[in-house]
């Protein structure tokens, strides 16, 4: 995934994702719209959810709120850089 192609809401939501320490305003629906653009997401029972980038696959538990806990984050943060999506490539 070149980085370069995120349009430009996807590259904020990324850069939250990547950004120390993890901030806790990260929304899922801006997540699992990211996710759907640079591999696939598909949800299971129970708001569970399957992903999939680059050679990846983890699953994922819908927040109960709105926002990702630290551990999604650092999931999230390691799948993104295995398919070279990091701070110096967004440019932040």
């Amino acid at each position: 995934m070149d980085p370069t192609e995120l349009k430009s809401h996807h590259r904020v939501t990324a850069g939250k994702i990547l950004a120390h320490p993890a901030g806790h305003n990260i929304e899922w629906h801006d997540v699992a719209s990211l996710l759907s653009q640079i591999g696939t997401i598909t949800e299971e029972a129970n708001h569970r959810f399957t992903v999939t980038v680059g050679d990846e696959t983890e699953v994922f538990d819908r927040p109960k709120g709105d926002d990702l806990d630290t551990q999604q984050v650092v999931d999230l943060r390691r799948m993104l850089r295995a398919v070279g999506i990091t701070p110096e490539t967004l440019g932040s």
